[in-house]
């Protein structure tokens, strides 16, 4: 199916637009798809919050931090809202 046969389809006139909602498509339908699954470990450092993603990583399945008590992953639940953060300025 070519550009103008889903622009007549679709009832527009802007070819930026169709294929802006072409390759939109294209993305959801890549991050749907479990097609290319892949593991990335990297230790915990204190005091970091932020860590680095894979440049192409789509999307994040899931969490899993090691118990160092019994060396089990435990998977870390998703926030709802974002973290309530405060400052400690007393280490002890």
């Amino acid at each position: 199916m070519t550009i103008l046969e889903i622009m007549e389809r679709s009832g527009t006139d802007s070819t930026t637009m169709t294929v802006a909602w072409i390759k939109d498509a294209i993305n959801l339908i890549q991050s749907n798809s479990d097609e290319s699954v892949a593991t990335w470990k990297t230790n915990i450092t204190d005091g970091t919050r932020e860590y680095p993603f894979p440049a192409n990583m789509i999307r994040l399945k899931s969490i899993s931090v090691k118990d160092t008590n019994d060396a089990k992953y435990k998977k870390i639940k998703r926030l709802v809202n974002d973290p309530a953060v405060r400052e400690d300025t007393d280490p002890e």
